[in-house]
């Protein structure tokens, strides 16, 4: 198996050191760069949300219980990008069907943006973010009231705001990597690297994973050198990796679709309604995926009439 061999977005799963280190990576480049597009983001902000996105979903695979399960996420700092929000939905079968892991999101203000940090000239995620804040993660999963844990903002740089959440939330010791790169004026690299300590792990295998995480350095140098499993395998170097052949496509996806669009224009009422159609129809926006949908006056008319028919859809 290469990583040449995939022109999408993946996710690759592994254990090591006799099943006490699990660990799950994403090439998220796709994704990444598809979020870019959509939402019109600037440089800085496709870092912040970028990371986010992938965070989503390696979350959804380590905390989901099944195929399906999602798990979202809320960052509020109090940074100029006012808040970010990504959601992940873990893939596998769903109905008989498979169903490919997805993640979406936005940030409050897709255009801000700061100069690189003066000490290393890297992207100021956390400038942008700020760190006066908390990170809110939910998990939704099936038949389950949704759940929300919090932790305060450490960084703002998200890696370790999620890794934090995961030690103290969660009770999940683990070491994270997020990283996004552009070339270019699009997104050339972006992955995730989440290795979760399991019970029984002994110091000496932490103790390596350690210094093995310490060589990679940036997480998006390594995967442009040696792709996404040779960073896997770096990670894991002497520590016995087993990593799966099976690489799970993964992608940018919303649930948003043209009838929601239109139920949710009956949250306005009679009056404003025929305001849209006395104006030449209305367009509705999803703010997950930027997608938009236009509703001429006629459509707008036959919701009316719709919820007339069953004021029970109103």
């Amino acid at each position: 198996m290469t990583d040449s061999a995939y022109t999408q977005s993946y996710l690759l799963r592994g254990i090591a050191a006799q099943g006490t280190l699990r660990v799950v990576a994403m090439d998220g480049t796709q994704i990444v760069e598809e979020a870019r597009l959509r939402h019109n983001l600037s440089k800085t902000a496709t870092a912040a949300l970028g990371r986010s996105l992938i965070g989503a979903g390696l979350l959804a695979v380590v905390l989901g219980k099944n195929a399906g399960s999602r798990v979202a996420l809320r960052i509020q700092g109090g940074g100029p990008i006012g808040w970010v929000v990504a959601e992940g939905t873990a893939g596998g079968e769903v109905g008989g069907t498979y169903q490919p892991g997805s993640v979406r999101g936005y940030v409050h203000e897709p255009g801000a943006d700061l100069p690189p940090r003066e000490s290393d000239g890297k992207l100021d995620v956390s400038g942008v973010v700020g760190k006066e804040g908390e990170l809110a993660v939910t998990r939704l999963l099936d038949n389950a009231e949704p759940w929300t844990g919090s932790v305060e903002l450490v960084s703002g740089e998200i890696a370790e705001d999620i890794s934090t959440y995961l030690g103290r939330s969660e009770q999940i010791p683990n070491a994270l990597l997020l990283g996004v790169y552009e070339e270019g004026g699009r997104v050339a690299v972006s992955g995730g690297l989440l290795i979760q300590a399991m019970p029984g792990v002994s110091d000496e295998t932490l103790s390596r994973l350690e210094q093995n995480i310490a060589g990679i350095g940036l997480l998006t140098t390594s995967m442009r050198e040696v792709g996404l499993l040779g960073t896997v395998q770096r990670a894991l170097e002497g520590l016995e990796p087993q990593i799966s052949e099976d690489a799970e496509p993964w992608a940018f996806k919303c649930r948003c679709s043209r009838e929601r669009a239109a139920s949710s224009l009956m949250f306005f009422d009679e009056a404003e309604r025929q305001d849209m159609q006395n104006e030449g129809g209305q367009e509705v926006v999803c703010h997950w995926c930027n997608e938009k949908y236009f509703f001429q006056p006629e459509e707008i008319a036959g919701l009316e009439l719709e919820a007339g028919e069953n004021p029970a859809q109103a």
